[in-house]
């Protein structure tokens, strides 16, 4: 194998394990970000800090690696297009525009026949009045929101006139689910095709932000199973390469939902670092990288914990079990319902 350099854009805690991932498989990392703190820094061979608009730097990265993905589905459109002049980018800058996009994803899942909540389009102030036939729900942007961030619990018209509202801003609003439980599968889709999905995650959200991840989630066989067609059929229709997640709910009659998509190695696919013979992080490098196809072992049971703020400050001061496994973000400031850090127990 020659040595292989991968590009990665952003510089969080998922560059950092990609980073620590392609190091293993001894393939060079380079990162481009505008954050000069991003932990990725320490792991990473070489680090490329600019403004994500300069595009003499990004060129510069561009022409270093064989190979470029990316840590967050929210990487700026056209910088992943003019990455793409230079060195092949996956996922491909399109899927990502379908991602970003709350809108054209609910419209790609319904071209795929996968059923998601109810919901109406809110391109103004008139479009408000709509949501009446279907509160309780959730207002959620189109566009660049994650962990609760622009995102607003209604139950009545009442609740909007509460809200500042930015018009400059287009939202959906999902009717409510009838909600057992969440669950995400965690895919992954190689050059020659071939597909690995890990078994189901079963999560639980606090304050819209992940708190919890058990595996293997508590559902029948069939959820299981239609979970994984759905996946399937999603990184098929996109000719994904790469990890892909995909966020359902289960309702209390056992529909299986499709809620979102990240095009990238995601948070609740952390415990894989432990239970598996091939983390999210080994299966992403892998594919982009155009390595040989691994296959997936069976997982072991246990589940991860996000640490948020300075719950962080418990850890970095305590004993960790043997069947515990640590791993801090190393991010210098420490803010409320920021993420940390996890631990992974395996049981």
């Amino acid at each position: 194998m020659k040595n292989i350099i991968l590009g990665i854009c952003g510089s969080g805690q998922l560059s950092m394990m990609l980073c620590q991932a392609a190091k293993k498989l001894e393939i060079k990392t380079i990162v481009l970000t505008d954050d000069k703190n991003g932990p990725a820094k320490n792991y990473c061979d070489e680090f490329f800090l600019c403004d994500l608009k300069e595009k003499k730097k990004i060129k510069e990265f561009a022409l270093k690696a064989d190979f470029v993905t990316l840590e967050f589905e929210n990487f700026d459109y056209q910088t992943l297009k003019y990455i793409e002049e230079f060195v092949p980018v996956h996922p491909k800058p399109e899927i990502n525009r379908v991602v970003q996009n709350r809108k054209l994803e609910k419209e790609f899942f319904k071209s795929l026949s996968i059923p998601t909540a109810q919901y109406i389009y809110i391109e103004n102030d008139k479009d408000l009045k709509k949501i009446e036939k279907l509160t309780p729900g959730i207002l959620k942007s189109v566009e660049g929101g994650y962990d609760g961030h622009l995102s607003y619990r209604i139950n009545s018209l009442s609740d909007i006139e509460n809200l500042n509202i930015d018009n400059k801003i287009k939202y959906i609003f999902e009717k409510k689910v009838d909600l057992q439980k969440e669950i995400s599968i965690i895919g992954s889709r190689y050059f020659d095709k071939k597909i690995n999905l890990f078994s189901p995650f079963e999560n639980f959200h606090q304050d819209q932000i992940l708190k919890k991840t058990t595996v293997p989630a508590d559902v029948p066989i069939e959820i299981t199973e239609k979970a994984k067609n759905y996946a399937e059929k999603i990184l098929i229709k996109h000719d994904y390469i790469g990890v892909m997640a995909i966020e359902f709910f289960v309702d209390k009659k056992n529909n299986l939902i499709a809620n979102e998509t990240a095009s990238r190695v995601h948070n609740s696919g952390h415990i894989t670092l432990n239970n598996s013979n091939s983390s999210q992080f080994d299966q992403h490098v892998r594919a982009v990288c155009n390595l040989e196809y691994k296959p997936l072992g069976e997982m072991k049971r246990g589940f991860m914990l996000n640490i948020l703020g300075e719950d962080i400050l418990k850890f970095r001061n305590s004993k960790i079990e043997k069947n515990k496994f640590f791993f801090d973000y190393e991010k210098k400031e420490i803010r409320p319902k920021r993420k940390m850090g996890h631990i992974n127990i395996i049981e």
